[in-house]
């Protein structure tokens, strides 16, 4: 019990050598067998999450979700499954095939792979990269990249103007979730991400840096491009978006992304913030701590699904105007701070915790007051112009 994933690492490769092959390629082949495995349980969990999000929209919404296939609904995926597996592919004229295709693998491809860095407990991870947060950044931009080439190669103005829109949202919010990233390596003086959860043994970094969190949560949900940040899908305006000239299959790879992403971002969030497996005895029992980080993760998941179901979507203009006009300065702002304050607590000997989050305290009540202000100041605008308006009304008659 105190190291179960060694224990079936060392059988397998007990199992491998016994049949006569060398133990470099036994290892390569163990390693290409748990990545297979992980990216399979990973698509089957789909099922699952797609299911339960359904119900739960269903009953923040005050409707029901799922309710008619299987008990309580809960084969509802399963039949979307095979209706989408016996849809027609229609492929329009004029695209780009190469990148038409590769599009939707891409967009996958680059979700599952964040989970190779990613600790699930002590000892069960798919590898330690020393610039695991580097990672986490290029591999998870090649998902903008499969949206872009995705409408891009349809050959449709409404696919392209939902790229363009991707263009303009996924790569613009990644600029404060970048900048969120460095907090947490700021604070554990590492960029792996499995030292990132080691360094939260005393405390998580959601209590030294609550700011940074919600900065880089709100970045992950605008990313993701899910409600209230769905502008890459805008049914009024643009019909599907991006993906639009996809059907079967090929549409399914991105709705399995959408929700896989959504789970992702809890998966990163209870990692970096959250302490990750991290918990009473998950250092002697493996299983344990991957029981606490799937808990932490599902909590993050719940409340992105929260969000989505209770928000309306935005308009481009003030999705731009948040990122660019207060989530990016202030990230700035926090990172400035973080590395001020941690640098001056090491030196000082002041309890870094503390200091830490007096500072983020100091600054959410600056940001409070310069929002107050904000809106005062664009309500008086907006009552002198419909003063002005009353007035030049007024002379006209």
């Amino acid at each position: 019990m105190g190291d179960p994933f060694g224990l079936i690492g060392r059988w397998f490769m007990d199992l491998l050598t016994g049949w006569g092959m060398e133990s470099s390629a036994a290892l390569t082949l163990l390693r290409f067998l748990g990545a297979g495995v992980m990216a399979i349980v990973l698509l089957f969990a789909c099922f699952f999450l797609i299911v339960a999000e359904r119900k739960m929209l269903g009953r923040f919404q005050d409707r029901y979700g799922p309710n008619r296939i299987g008990p309580f609904g809960i084969f509802q995926t399963i039949a979307d499954f095979v209706k989408l597996i016996g849809k027609e592919i229609v492929v329009p004229a004029g695209i780009d095939k190469p990148l038409y295709w590769l599009a939707p693998l891409l967009v996958v491809m680059s979700i599952i792979g964040m989970w190779a860095v990613v600790p699930l407990a002590p000892g069960f991870r798919g590898t330690d990269l020393n610039v695991g947060v580097l990672y986490l950044v290029s591999v998870g931009a090649i998902g903008t990249l499969g949206i872009i080439m995705a409408g891009w190669s349809s050959n449709n103005k409404f696919a392209m103007l939902g790229a363009f829109r991707a263009v303009a949202q996924l790569v613009s919010y990644e600029i404060p979730m970048v900048l969120m990233l460095l907090v947490p390596t700021m604070l554990s003086g590492t960029m792996g991400v499995v030292g990132i959860v080691e360094a939260q043994s005393e405390m998580w970094f959601i209590v030294a840096a609550p700011l940074a969190a919600l900065v880089y949560l709100i970045s992950s949900i605008a990313e993701n491009g899910r409600a209230p940040f769905d502008l890459t899908e805008g049914e009024s305006e643009i019909v599907a978006g991006f993906n639009v000239e996809y059907g079967g299959l090929a549409f399914g790879m991105f709705y399995v992304g959408d929700f896989l992403h959504a789970f992702t971002v809890g998966a990163l969030f209870s990692t970096l913030f959250l302490g990750g497996w991290r918990g009473p005895g998950a250092e002697q029992y493996p299983l344990l701590g991957l029981f606490y980080f799937f808990l932490k993760t599902i909590a993050v998941w719940f409340v992105t699904v929260w969000i989505r179901g209770s928000f309306p979507r935005v308009r481009i203009d003030q999705l731009l105007a948040l990122n660019w006009k207060f989530l990016t300065p202030l990230a700035l702002l926090i990172v400035a701070v973080t590395a001020v304050v941690n640098k001056l607590a090491v030196e000082q000997g002041w309890s870094r915790i503390l200091a830490l989050l007096a500072a983020n305290v100091v600054m959410a009540a600056g940001v409070w007051g310069a929002l107050a202000l904000h809106g005062r100041t664009v309500r008086r605008r907006e009552e002198e112009l419909r003063a002005g308006a009353a007035v030049s009304a007024s002379a006209a008659r």
